[in-house]
């Protein structure tokens, strides 16, 4: 009798254990359930703030999204909307912030190639004057240039590539501002050094026929002729009709004609070569 008390005994209370578990699982769940659909109101909340242009209150809903329910595939979509509606704002600080913090949370996301172009263009947004701040500048072309060469297959690639000339050009725009500069004040090593980078580093831009053109006058200047012809023949190889290589051509050749650089160009490259180091 004692032991058939007994076994029902265990049998009653592992019946309750397990009704007890279970119970905790079902408030779990629900607790689960109900905190998900909180977050799933507050990112619809986000987006119809969004689609209202309140860009500000629509982040701060996707933040809270977010925060709502972590670990649910909802939280990196959230922390997405939230940048993206800060960088719409121009908070670009902000959207950086939320995108180095998604990198951190969800570095496998398949959404990441988009979130390291709308990390590139928070930065780009904060060009303002490169001639003042280079930092955006360059944390901009760094980010293009890692989406060119991860994402190169993908629409963002392309987009970057273009973005990426616009930079260059900016930053040798800087580059002759300096030179030009230290040209006005007679500082000619200097001024030397931020042509040379142009000629090496951004030899694609508008700038280089003067940078060339610079370095022919400079070099003239202060005696070094040799090194003035050989930036002269590099101006003139490269950019023959040019209104540069003309301003050049009156260095070298001082009774100067318009007619002179017409006949020059007509010559072989070796006789314009050569012509110019006579």
């Amino acid at each position: 009798m004692k032991k058939l008390l007994l076994i029902f005994l265990l049998f009653g209370s592992l019946l309750l254990n397990n009704c007890t578990k279970n119970e905790k699982i079902e408030i779990i769940k629900i607790q689960e359930d109900k905190i998900e659909n909180q977050m799933i109101r507050a990112y619809q909340e986000g987006m119809t703030a969004f689609e209202n242009r309140l860009y500000f209150e629509a982040a701060k809903k996707f933040n809270e999204a977010e925060i709502l329910f972590p670990q649910s595939e909802w939280a990196p979509r959230s922390a997405l909307m939230a940048a993206y509606a800060y960088y719409y704002d121009d908070y670009n600080n902000r959207a950086i912030s939320e995108l180095i913090n998604f990198f951190k949370k969800y570095p496998d996301h398949p959404n990441t190639p988009y979130a390291n172009y709308l990390l590139a263009m928070s930065y780009y947004n904060k060009i303002v004057d490169e001639k003042k701040d280079l930092e955006p500048l360059k944390n901009s072309k760094k980010q293009f240039e890692y989406i060119v060469e991860n994402y190169p297959n993908t629409e963002f690639s392309l987009d970057s590539k273009f973005k990426l000339d616009l930079i260059n050009e900016m930053i040798a725009s800087k580059e002759m501002y300096i030179a030009r500069h230290y040209i006005q004040k007679e500082k000619w090593i200097p001024a030397i050094n931020r042509l040379k980078f142009i000629v090496t580093e951004y030899d694609n831009t508008v700038f280089i026929e003067e940078a060339l053109h610079r370095l022919v006058e400079i070099y003239y200047k202060i005696g070094l002729e040799d090194e003035s012809r050989k930036y002269a023949v590099l101006l003139g190889y490269n950019y023959p009709e040019g209104e540069w290589y003309k301003n050049t051509y009156k260095v070298h050749k001082k009774e100067y004609k318009i007619e002179d650089i017409k006949n020059e160009n007509k010559k072989s490259t070796l006789k314009k070569l050569k012509s110019l180091l006579d």
